[in-house]
């Protein structure tokens, strides 16, 4: 190969090296330079909540167990075979006032009754006798006195006799009267309006006096013992020994079913009626007493299927207390590190404010000062807050 074919064939390249570096250059310089942008900062995107001061009744939430106001054990007085049970005498059945539970076979009473008329009748037959012995007594001492001034022996006019027959008279009708009252107890009626809880008697089985037939609960009043802590407790009206006062109102959740069959909520009135007047050493806490009227709705119109309140059921009870006015009720997912909440100034930004709680619900939170009246409160919570951060609403800044 001659050496002007290899010149040719290095210098070709580099030519068009050059030339395209070249043309590449004249592009890059001809090319309009970027105008700059500059970008604003919309801010953070929250939700706000418009605060209002109000009056708010204070809720303390608490669960029990319900029980009877009232319970008794049936025991009879007398003894003997069981001769008739009422249909509804077994567990569960109810029973008003008086109405007749069992009957105990009359007969050995009904006798022992007649025996006991005849004692009393010899008795007092026994003390006319007497009496008439003692006044032909008296008259014949006086026939034969010698001596106007002397008394006579008591013997003599038959006084002691008198005395010990008229003992025995006493004791005879004392004796009627407890035949008669023995005749009564052969027959067994509710002391109060009740439902039985348990019973362990048949027709035909001998009971004795004073062994425990059957347990019957009051169902006028059912009561729920809620267990309070002392904190909880001051918000609270509780009835003092010998006032008229009334307690503070509750309302008493019945929940029955599951969450996969749908569960259901049930709610009935109730009031505090007193307390248990004793604190628990280990867990520092106060008992209270709720009582609701007609558990079983005997005398009251059952709406939407209610259930009954039965004994040992667990509900939750909320309490209606004291009345605070002129606090902020925020949600409670709103308050902040160090009692602090986070508020929206005049120009959209963020401002860190410390509050003071009053009370703290599950829920909301009570604040009495920090706050002002209109004011917007951040309830999104936003990572790397910082005072003066520029916000923007979910509402458009109209808050909510």
């Amino acid at each position: 190969m001659s050496s002007r074919s290899r010149l040719f064939r290095i210098v070709i390249p580099v030519i068009i090296l050059i030339a395209g570096f070249v043309v590449m250059r004249l592009l890059v310089l001809s090319r309009p330079a970027p105008q700059k942008e500059a970008r604003s900062n919309p801010g953070a995107l929250v939700e706000v909540l418009t605060v209002s001061r109000k009056d708010y009744q204070v809720q303390v939430i608490g669960t029990g167990t319900v029980q009877a106001r009232r319970e008794a054990s049936i025991t009879p007085r007398v003894s003997g075979r069981i001769t008739y049970i009422a249909p509804s005498f077994i567990a569960g059945g109810f029973f008003p006032r008086g109405d007749l539970l069992f009957e105990i076979e009359a007969v050995d009473y009904r006798l022992a009754l007649v025996r006991v008329r005849a004692v009393l009748a010899q008795a007092e037959l026994d003390l006319a006798k007497v009496k008439s012995s003692a006044l032909i007594a008296r008259r014949e001492w006086e026939g034969l006195a010698m001596d106007k001034n002397e008394k006579p022996n008591p013997l003599v006019l038959y006084e002691p006799q008198i005395k010990k027959a008229r003992a025995d008279v006493a004791a005879a009708g004392a004796a009627l009267k407890q035949a008669e009252l023995d005749l009564q107890r052969i027959r067994i009626y509710a002391p109060f309006d009740c439902r039985i809880r348990s019973e362990g008697v048949e027709a035909g089985q001998y009971v004795r006096a004073g062994s425990s037939v059957a347990v019957v609960a009051g169902t006028e009043t059912a009561e729920v013992v809620v267990p309070l802590s002392l904190e909880e407790l001051q918000w609270l009206r509780v009835p003092r020994q010998g006032s008229q006062d009334k307690g503070s109102p509750a309302k008493v959740r019945i929940t029955v079913g599951k969450e996969s069959f749908g569960k259901k909520s049930f709610n009935r009135q109730g009031r505090v009626v007193r307390s248990l007047g004793e604190v628990d050493p280990k867990g520092r806490m106060a008992r209270v007493v709720v009582a609701v009227d007609d558990p079983y709705y005997l005398k009251t119109r059952r709406n939407n299927n209610e259930p009954d309140l039965e004994m040992g059921m667990f509900v939750e009870v909320t309490f209606y207390g004291d009345i605070l006015t002129g606090v902020f009720p925020i949600p409670a997912s709103a308050l902040r590190e160090n009692n602090t909440v986070w508020v929206v100034n005049g120009e959209n930004r963020l401002n860190i404010r410390p509050v003071t709680v009053v009370r703290r619900e599950q829920e909301t939170l009570l604040v009495r000062d920090g706050l002002k009246e209109g004011e917007r409160l951040v309830l999104t919570a936003i990572s790397g807050a910082a005072e003066g951060m520029k916000l923007r609403f979910l509402d458009q800044g109209a808050g909510r």
